[in-house]
C-alpha cells in the first residue's frame, strides 16, 4: 500500500495543473464546475463502494478503483475539450470514491490499534514523497512541453494498478452480510463525528483549492515565473512530510487542541493571501497552510476509525467521506465563481470557509468534552 500510494504521487502535471487545463481551453469557472460535478459523483458512489468493500473484500475494490485511476490518466492526456475533461473526472470520481475509506479500512484492519495514527501519517508521507519527486522532475519536463507532464504521469499509475493485484486482503468476517441501510443509520447516529467530518471537509476543500488551483494564479500575481512552479510544489511537498510526525504533536497537545491550532494557522494564511502580492509572503503562507493540513489529516483519520466499533468499517468511512463530499461540491462552485472575479476574491471565500470550519470544530469539541 505504501508503494502504490507512492507511485500515485507521481503526478508530473500537478505543479501546472491549472495552466495545463487553461491551455487546453478551460476557464477557471469550468475547472471548478467539473471539480464540483466530481464531488457530486463521489457523493453518489461513496456508500455503494463502501458496502461493496465490506461485502466482497477490500482487495477487489482497490483493484477495480486503481485500474479506473490508471485509465483516467490516459484520458486526461488525450483531453482537449470540456467533455473529455469531464469524462476524465467521472472515471476519477469512480476511482477515488472506491479508494476512499477502503484503503484506510484495509490498513487499519492490518495493524495494531495503537499504531494507526503513526501508520496513517506514513501512508500520507509516501504519497507526498511521490509528488515531491514528480514536482522536481516536472520542472524539467515542462521545459520540453506541458503535454509531456501528462504523458509521463500515465506510467506510474499503470504500475500502481498492477501492484494492487499483489495486495494481501484482510479477512472480513460477518455473522451476516452488512446491510446498507443499517450501516447508514449507524453512521448518522454519531452526530459528533459528522460535525467533525463536515468541519474537516471545509478545511480540506480550502487547502485543495489553494494548493492545487489558486496557488498558480497567486504565484503569477506575485511575479513568480512559471519555471519555478515545479520547485515550489516540491517545497510544499517537503513541508507536507510533517504528517509523519503528526502523532507526536497530538500526543503532546492532545488531538483536539492540535486540530484547533492548525485550523487557526490555515485561516491566518488564507487571510494573508487576500492582501499580499509579495512573493516571499505568498510562499510562506502556502507552506504553512499545506504543512498544517498534512498534520491534520492522520489525526482526523485516527479519530474516525476509533469511533467505529462495528464490522462495516469501509461503509461507515464511506458515509463520512460522502458527508465531506457534499461540502466539497458546494464549496468548489463558490470558490470557482469568485476565482473568475479575481484571485483575492477567491481567498476571501477561502477565509470565510475556514472560519465556518473553525466554528463547527468548536461545536464538536464542546460536545465530546461534555
Amino acid at each position: 500500500m505504501y508503494i502504490i500510494v507512492f507511485l500515485q504521487g507521481f503526478v508530473f502535471y500537478g505543479p501546472i495543473a491549472t495552466i495545463y487545463r487553461q491551455n487546453r481551453g478551460l476557464s477557471m469557472s469550468s475547472i471548478f464546475l467539473i471539480e464540483s460535478i466530481s464531488w457530486v459523483l463521489m457523493i453518489i458512489f461513496e456508500i455503494p463502494w463502501g458496502w461493496f468493500s465490506d461485502k466482497f473484500g477490500y482487495k477487489k475494490t482497490l483493484v477495480i478503483s486503481n485500474f479506473l485511476f490508471f485509465i483516467s490518466k490516459i484520458i486526461f492526456y488525450k483531453a482537449y475539450s470540456f467533455e473529455m475533461f469531464f469524462l476524465e473526472r467521472v472515471l476519477l470520481s469512480l476511482s477515488i470514491s472506491g479508494l476512499s475509506g477502503c484503503d484506510t479500512a484495509l490498513i487499519y484492519s492490518s495493524i495494531e490499534d495503537d499504531e494507526s495514527e503513526k501508520i496513517f501519517g506514513r501512508y500520507n508521507a509516501f504519497s507526498t514523497v511521490g509528488f515531491l519527486i514528480a514536482s522536481l522532475v516536472s520542472s524539467f519536463l515542462v521545459k520540453y512541453s506541458m503535454d509531456s507532464t501528462a504523458f509521463w504521469t500515465i506510467i506510474p499509475y499503470g504500475l500502481a494498478a498492477i501492484l494492487t493485484l499483489f495486495i494481501k486482503d484482510t479477512k472480513i468476517e460477518h455473522e451476516k452480510k452488512p446491510k446498507l441501510k443499517q450501516s447508514l443509520l449507524t453512521a448518522l447516529k454519531n452526530k459528533n463525528i459528522i460535525i467533525l467530518v463536515l468541519s474537516a471537509a471545509l478545511i480540506s476543500e480550502v487547502v485543495q483549492a489553494v494548493s492545487v488551483f489558486l496557488n498558480q494564479s497567486q504565484y503569477l500575481r506575485s511575479g513568480i515565473d512559471i519555471k519555478y512552479f515545479g520547485i515550489l510544489t516540491a517545497v510544499m511537498q517537503i513541508v507536507c512530510l510533517s504528517s509523519v510526525k503528526a502523532y507526536k504533536l497530538s500526543n503532546k497537545l492532545g488531538k483536539n487542541k492540535s486540530i484547533q491550532i492548525l485550523y487557526m494557522i490555515i485561516s491566518i494564511c488564507c487571510t494573508i493571501l487576500v492582501f499580499t502580492s509579495n512573493a516571499a509572503l505568498t510562499i510562506l503562507s502556502i507552506i504553512l497552510l499545506c504543512g498544517s493540513a498534512s498534520i491534520i489529516s492522520p489525526i482526523i483519520l485516527d479519530i474516525e476509525n476509533k469511533s467505529i466499533t462495528t464490522m462495516d468499517r469501509a461503509t461507515l468511512l464511506s458515509v463520512y467521506a460522502m458527508c465531506g463530499d457534499l461540502i466539497g461540491a458546494g464549496a468548489n462552485i463558490i470558490i470557482g465563481k469568485t476565482a473568475d472575479i479575481s484571485t483575492p476574491a477567491s481567498f476571501i471565500t477561502c477565509t470565510i470557509m475556514c472560519l465556518c470550519a473553525y466554528i463547527l470544530f468548536i461545536v464538536y469539541k464542546r460536545k465530546v468534552t461534555v
